[in-house]
């Protein structure tokens, strides 16, 4: 026999839940997720400037309001020994690090204005991670993430096609055809993809089959479409390194394996530029391997590094800077340096901008620590496989990054993506997550 006045109750529980403190706080992670991913100007043309420019009025308030809310909403929901958490001495001294780089930079108020931007970025993905109080608002805040990013690309694709599409009128016209939604470039499209992807794994392996499968079969669609190849085969095997070791009772077996993909990487692209027997053995084996003269860069950047190795240049101080404009362009170099927005190699970059000190720094922060704080996650089902998910994005973004850079790139959607991913992994390693909240 059943009560009128219980199914009434039990009716209204899933509406008077979103307005509960918990309910309104996974809210505000959604919606600063999926804003800071889509950005305050999508679909903008190719090769513009996605990640914040400081003179761009929307922009300075769009960021600002992220801020703020983000300042907010860590004060007013977030539980504090969940934010103290956070906070590592490794990030605090790549931090120190960045801010120094800003002071030397050569224009330290454009400086201050783009580092800002990175600044809010870091902040407001913190804020997301530190929100949801459960495995169920963690996975609400994602698919509505997914939803929002994915929908308005594929909707963009038929509304705006001369913007969610590469074409020939781009600066790139050799990648016309190609989709980029609602961000600039196939290179940030693609990523954001994989990172979706697993997603789509993540709420398939917790038992949200329907979700987990529409959104991994739409961003790997996407995906497709984008045209990147690197990305096309870093997905399948981030997946396989994490997923499969943890399948068959050996998750030691995920950072082996990812330390050797890392050094492999880093020998396979910078060392046959830095490391002379790597180099002999490339140019005798394989003499055309230039990664699309993205070695003739690292060259260069090496050269000026060597001239500054202790510090780098500074902050926004190299790439696309009148250092580089005034410099003189051989006929036989396959890229001309004086147009390059940055080097496409994110450790690379690190180290021109803020010195070799600062890349030793991050090489710990981004590649070690996660890969600590993944062996330190306790055996709770939902710690492991929201865990699993940011290991599989902190690899392929760490992979990405020797052919792309986006370490402290503003809002680059790739970069807080990773954020998101190395934070979530620490505190996957010191907070254990409940399915949901209790009553």
């Amino acid at each position: 026999m059943s009560s009128t006045g219980s199914l009434r109750r039990t009716e209204r529980a899933p509406l008077s839940a979103a307005f509960t403190r918990e309910g309104l706080a996974t809210a505000i992670a959604a919606l600063l997720f999926a804003t800071i991913i889509v950005s305050f100007r999508p679909f903008q043309p190719a090769g513009a400037e996605l990640t914040g420019d400081g003179g761009d009025i929307v922009n300075q308030l769009g960021f600002g309001s992220l801020g703020a809310i983000s300042i907010f909403s860590l004060l007013a929901f977030a539980d504090p020994r969940v934010v103290r958490s956070l906070i590592s001495p490794s990030w605090a001294l790549m931090l120190g690090f960045f801010f120094l780089s800003v002071i030397l930079a050569t224009d330290p108020p454009s400086a201050t204005r783009a580092a800002s931007f990175t600044m809010i970025g870091i902040i407001t993905m913190a804020t997301i991670l530190v929100l949801p109080r459960d495995a169920d608002s963690f996975a609400r805040v994602i698919i509505f993430t997914a939803v929002v990013v994915m929908g308005l690309s594929y909707v963009g694709l038929f509304a705006f096609p001369h913007e969610a599409l590469h074409t020939t009128h781009s600066q790139e016209p050799e990648h016309a055809g190609l989709w980029r939604g609602v961000f600039t470039h196939k290179n940030i499209a693609g990523p954001v993809m994989a990172c979706f992807s697993f997603a789509g794994l993540y709420l398939w392996r917790r038992g949200q089959r329907w979700w987990g499968v529409g959104i991994f079969s739409a961003a790997m669609i996407f995906m497709l479409h984008t045209g990147s190849k690197t990305t096309v085969g870093l997905v399948p095997f981030s997946i396989l390194i994490v997923v499969l070791p943890s399948l068959i009772g050996m998750r030691l077996g995920t950072p082996i394996l990812f330390l050797a993909a890392i050094i492999a990487t880093a020998v396979g692209t910078l060392g046959i530029v830095f490391i002379p027997p790597v180099k002999h053995l490339a140019a005798a084996y394989f003499p055309n391997l230039t990664y699309t003269g993205r070695t003739t860069l690292w060259e260069f950047a090496g050269e000026m590094l060597a001239k500054k190795p202790w510090t780098g240049y500074g902050y926004e101080s190299f790439w696309g800077t009148p250092l580089l404009l005034n410099q003189d362009q051989p006929f036989d170099r396959p890229w001309d340096i004086r147009t390059i927005v940055h080097g496409h190699d994110g450790y690379l970059d690190i180290a021109v901008l803020m010195g070799i000190p600062a890349l030793c720094v991050a090489v710990y922060t981004f590649l070690i620590a996660p890969l600590r704080d993944y062996m330190r996650i306790p055996p709770r089902k939902e710690n492991i496989l929201l865990g699993d998910f940011f290991m599989m994005v902190v690899l392929f973004a760490a992979l990405n990054g020797f052919l792309e850079s986006f370490f402290f790139r503003r809002a680059d959607p790739v970069w807080l993506f990773f954020v998101f991913s190395v934070l979530g992994l620490r505190q996957m390693s010191l907070r254990p997550l409940p399915t949901r909240s209790p009553n």
